[in-house]
């Protein structure tokens, strides 16, 4: 079964001309759409990098199978405070109270998780970044981190991750990825 792959086309360079934002959210979406169903509550989008749902962050089964070593929260709240279940498990920890909202500036916590994840793959860690349901908060500080630290550019970076998760960042979320963008990378690649 497997030798029918070969005959498939090379998959092509995905164009898309993020100069106005407008309809460059829409073209976005419609390539993120076409991103792997979720079936998991976790899944690895870059070599020990994973984004992953709330259940995924309490599971400790799971956490301690995939041996991870930092997780990142972009959905946590400040009456919780820090995660009593990581208590004596060696799990390095970072909250990032975010709204998955199209108001919410993200891009304030850009460089933070960028610098986390880059610090602890850079030590041989697993890292899990993980929101509510693991799809727009979570998946929005991972391509922000790819973009800042990996030299991605948002297409390559959504089409990196979604072969892996389907992620949807929400449209204030995709607004502010692509003004990242423009500031590393130019306004017309």
């Amino acid at each position: 079964k497997s030798s029918l792959n070969k005959y498939n086309p090379p998959p092509r360079k995905v164009e898309i001309d993020l100069s106005s934002p407008g309809l460059a959210v829409f073209e976005l979406e419609r390539l993120l759409y076409t991103g792997k169903a979720i079936l998991s509550h976790a899944d690895e989008v870059w070599p020990r990098l994973y984004i992953g749902d709330q259940h995924s962050a309490e599971n400790q089964a799971d956490l301690h199978k995939h041996q991870i070593s930092h997780i990142l929260n972009a959905a946590h709240s400040n009456y919780r405070g820090q995660p009593d279940i990581y208590k004596g498990m060696k799990i390095t920890y970072l909250g990032i109270e975010a709204h998955d909202s199209c108001n919410y500036d993200m891009s304030v916590n850009f460089q933070a998780a960028a610098d986390f994840i880059h610090k602890a793959l850079s030590r041989g860690g697993k890292v899990l970044v993980h929101c509510h349901v693991g799809v727009s908060r979570s998946a929005t500080l991972v391509l922000a981190y790819l973009m800042l630290k990996q030299n991605l550019t948002l297409v390559e970076a959504i089409c990196a991750v979604k072969e892996s998760r389907g992620v949807i960042p929400n449209r204030g979320f995709l607004r502010q990825l692509i003004k990242l963008d423009e500031q590393l990378f130019g306004k017309h690649h």
